[in-house]
């Protein structure tokens, strides 16, 4: 192990004094093809963006505390063998963002497929504690109630699970308060005060008065790879309408001074308006957290005036038939930017009116396993009809995106690359004709003896984690901790990740 980090130093010194760029440090971690922040070359490839299959409807409006306003802003966890959801619920009437009649509501299931509501005992709501209501009567923090799951080492067991939850807006409101559980099912503040506040927040990032802020899902989680807390929330500036800024915390209660994302390579602000952000760790790779953001179009109206009729939303709330919405896909490392590879919807809103109205399309917050292949998004679809659900969408495990290569075939070159393990991992797919080959090349693009091209045998299939061979075997743990270059060579075949690891 010494001799390796040796190794390491010695290289960054001799890159460092010959001007040439360090190479990257992946270690052991898994590595998904949402940005180009591994890639040198793409020759006759593309990143291509898999979009979500639809799955089915998994719950649905059908208790008398759940109105046509039900499954806004929903968060899902797993939890070891169980699966837990939250999400808003208004009885409908006359409502008002974070109004006294919103609760938190709950469900749970054992797949991620199929879901229960428990009767938690907990709240009265419309006469009985016989309900699946966590939080209520404590306005507004069910508007916007966000839990996770704290992965930091050593949290008391008290405070396992955490959330923020609260509104702000102009120069009223308070902000962001903590709360804490040790179930995911009571909860309690973890102080009166907010740990982000409006007064604080305006001043930093220089918002005016009348700015609205946190009125959305603003989420957080504890990143193993930034060593902190790490908030991303909804602002409303002047110039960039919708948007998304970050804090981060070592303790929960006391969070840096919070900067605007950007996005992309430019570090330009999209158009679009992000409505909610859903800013997670992949389950996989906890150093790149996936974003599923509702991208808002104000004013973009789809649905005609006999449509609005037929669907009744003229007699609740006038704005609903102005608006429409999808969901996108963005990704980060940390920091203060996005990768926004892929402009396209991610989720589209289908077909039919009844996804076409304001807010429908929301993703939950989280993506979770449910299955040894398979992986699921939950998306509120129907939005403030008597019909409103949701339904879960499901990807290959780590498909998100893949570069990707026709028939024609192509080629994909890393930039050099360090190492630790003793073998090369590949989440792949290929058509019955098609096929993926490795060769791993020195920092120079000289294939290594042994590793070069011929030596590959062509690997066809379609398979989650298929270890890589030569024709001398798999074993790669001469190269470990030295600089290298994969290049893959792709026909009619998917990359999806790929992964060092020692076996």
């Amino acid at each position: 192990m010494l001799v390796n980090k040796l190794n390491v130093i010695f290289v960054f010194l001799a890159l460092a004094t010959s001007g040439a760029a360090a190479p990257i440090d992946v270690g052991s971690r898994r590595e998904l093809f949402l940005d180009r922040c591994l890639i040198e070359t793409l020759t006759n490839t593309t990143l291509k963006l898999h979009e979500p299959e639809y799955a089915g409807v998994v719950l649905r409006r059908e208790l008398p505390w759940e109105g046509l306003h039900t499954f806004g802003y929903m968060t899902v966890l797993k939890d070891g063998g169980r699966y837990r959801m939250y999400y808003r619920a208004h009885p409908g009437g006359d409502y008002a963002d974070g109004d006294l009649q919103e609760a938190t509501c709950y469900a749970e299931s054992t797949d991620g497929i199929h879901w229960v509501k428990p009767k938690l005992n907990i709240y009265e709501i419309q006469g009985t504690k016989k309900n699946n209501v966590v939080l209520a009567g404590m306005p507004p923090y069910s508007h916007n109630f966000a839990p996770f799951l704290d992965a930091r080492p050593g949290v008391p067991a008290a405070e396992r699970y955490k959330a923020l939850a609260g509104l702000s807006h102009g120069s009223g409101g308070i902000g962001l308060v903590a709360f804490v559980s040790p179930d995911g099912i009571h909860w309690k503040k973890l102080r009166e005060e907010p740990v982000l506040g409006w007064k604080k927040l305006r001043k930093e990032l220089v918002l005016g008065a009348g700015t609205w802020a946190f009125d959305s899902q603003n989420v957080a989680f504890w990143s193993e790879s930034e060593k902190c807390y790490v908030c991303y929330f909804r602002v409303f500036t002047p110039k960039t309408r919708r948007t998304i800024a970050r804090s981060t915390s070592k303790d929960f209660v006391h969070w840096s001074a919070p900067v605007l994302m950007k996005y992309g390579d430019k570090g330009t602000t999209p158009p679009e308006q992000f409505y909610t952000n859903q800013t997670q760790p992949y389950f996989r790779a906890s150093h790149i957290y996936i974003a599923t953001p509702a991208r808002f179009m104000e004013g973009r109206r789809s649905l005609g005036d006999a449509q609005v009729k037929e669907l009744g939303i003229d007699k609740d709330v006038k704005w609903l038939k102005n608006d429409c919405s999808d969901t996108v896909l963005l990704s980060t490392r940390g920091g203060d930017r996005y990768e926004w590879t892929f402009r396209e919807a991610f989720v589209r809103p289908g077909l039919g009116p009844r996804n076409w109205v304001s807010r429908s399309n929301y993703a939950a917050c989280g993506i979770v396993p449910t299955g040894p292949t398979e992986m699921s998004l939950y998306v509120c679809r129907h939005n403030a009809q008597e019909s409103v659900h949701v339904a879960r969408y499901t990807l290959r495990t780590d498909g998100f995106a893949s570069v990707s290569a026709s028939a024609d075939g192509g080629e994909m070159l890393t930039k050099p690359l360090l190492f630790a393990g003793d073998q090369l991992e590949i989440n792949y797919s290929t058509s019955a004709a098609g096929s993926i080959r490795v060769e791993i090349q020195d920092a120079e693009g000289q294939p290594i003896p042994g590793f070069a091209l011929e030596d590959c045998p062509e690997i066809i299939g379609d398979q989650i984690e298929r270890t890589v061979s030569w024709k001398q075997g798999p074993d790669l743990s001469a190269l470990a901790g030295k600089p290298v270059r994969l290049r893959f060579v792709l026909q009619d075949a998917d990359l999806y990740a790929f992964q060092f690891v020692a076996k």
